[in-house]
């Protein structure tokens, strides 16, 4: 249990938590859009009967990400993903009820539930994939299992209150998006395959890369609603 004493492992925890929680709010609006119509006691178990299922499917998704991300330049590929994932984590979005059927019948309720939250878990996977990576990878596996677990609590029980806070402080999804553009530039430089690209740079121009793919993520997210925010403007007026 030599993990306890390294801060890496911890900060990787960290890592894998607050990405997991930013990125599952859209989740958690599925999961309320498709139990909305149950009565209460069906409706709870909708609810954690559903996240139950979409999580373990998860974890599995997550522990096969991992072992992709062994490979030459996939990382680099992920990298890219995730960056465009921060990226869209700033961009308003249509309204989440488009496509999400409400339904009365328990067992249609969590299948809703099931296939809704596992379209959208990619984002997820990928992220908490990557920031596992960063942690000492004789404790990946167990970082995942601990990651995953503990925020498995904090978004069932949690995720309204979460949603409330983020609605009130937009800062955090700031901050969140940043965190995942951080990430990128970390799986960007671990690539196996640009190894000899980055074997020579110094802990501070890595450092500085990573704090750049974090602004940039910033930046293209706040340009983008900007040109949103223009459009829908030049659409209004007569």
């Amino acid at each position: 249990m030599e993990h306890i004493n390294d801060p890496i492992f911890w900060l990787a925890l960290g890592k894998i938590i607050w990405v997991n929680i930013i990125l599952s709010g859209d989740n958690a609006v599925v999961i309320a859009l498709a139990a909305r119509s149950l009565q209460a006691e069906q409706r709870k178990k909708a609810v954690f009967y559903g996240s139950a299922a979409a999580i373990v499917l998860r974890v599995v998704l997550t522990i096969f990400a991992v072992s992709l991300l062994q490979w030459p330049y996939l990382k680099m590929v992920g990298a890219a993903l995730l960056f465009w994932i921060g990226v869209q984590l700033l961009v308003p979005e249509d309204d989440a009820e488009d496509g999400i059927k409400a339904s009365d019948h328990l067992w249609t309720a969590i299948r809703t539930i099931l296939i809704a939250d596992l379209v959208m878990s990619l984002d997820n996977v990928i992220a908490v994939a990557a920031a596992a990576e960063a942690g000492p990878p004789e404790s990946r596996m167990l970082l995942l299992i601990l990651g995953l677990g503990l925020s498995i609590p904090l978004i069932i029980f949690g995720s309204q209150v979460l949603m409330g806070i983020m609605e009130r402080f937009p800062i955090i999804i700031t901050l969140g998006a940043a965190l995942l553009g951080w990430v990128a530039g970390e799986m960007l430089l671990s690539d196996p395959g640009l190894k000899t690209v980055f074997a020579g740079l110094s802990t501070a121009l890595q450092l500085l890369i990573k704090a750049g793919a974090a602004a940039a993520v910033v930046l293209v997210g706040r340009w983008l609603v900007q040109r949103q925010a223009a459009k829908s403007d030049a659409g209004a007026t007569p």
